[in-house]
């Protein structure tokens, strides 16, 4: 199997993580569409599998989380009827933690905006410090549940 030299793989990580698109980092750098995503999906999982065995007991003070919205396919209100529901078709929310004084991010989730997924997000965050923080939302009603 060919793989992508170190050299090559640095270029294609800066352009994305410059904010550059998929298809912008091609062009840029010569790579294929799938060599790039192949590329990103390696690094994201490589990245989580760190996230998950290193972010532990940490020592955060001030949290701050909030969500961030996107769309797969099309915005939810446009989703046709057969796809209602489904969770790769329509909006999706990732939901962020991030420590104010030291801009890590302990936590975050990919999900629906919905008590179900705060509280799942929650947990996890609270398993991943040391003891109890200042925790600052955006106030949006399925924290008041999902924190307790």
């Amino acid at each position: 199997m060919n793989r992508l030299k170190k050299e090559r793989q640095k270029q294609v990580v800066a352009a994305l993580v410059e904010g550059s698109s998929i298809r912008a980092t091609c062009r840029m750098t010569g790579v294929a569409k799938n060599t790039v995503t192949k590329l990103l999906r390696e690094l994201g999982e490589a990245c989580d599998n760190y996230q998950d065995s290193f972010f532990y007991d940490l020592p955060c003070k001030n949290i701050q989380c909030d969500e961030i919205w996107a769309f797969c396919y099309a915005k939810e209100k446009n989703i046709s009827e057969d796809k209602k529901g489904a969770f790769s078709y329509g909006d999706v929310w990732t939901f962020t933690s991030t420590c104010a004084d030291t801009k890590i991010v302990p936590s975050w989730r990919i999900g629906r905006r919905c008590l179900e997924d705060a509280t799942v997000f929650m947990k996890d965050l609270a398993g991943r410090l040391k003891h109890k923080i200042q925790l600052t939302t955006d106030g949006h009603k399925m924290y008041i549940d999902a924190v307790e």
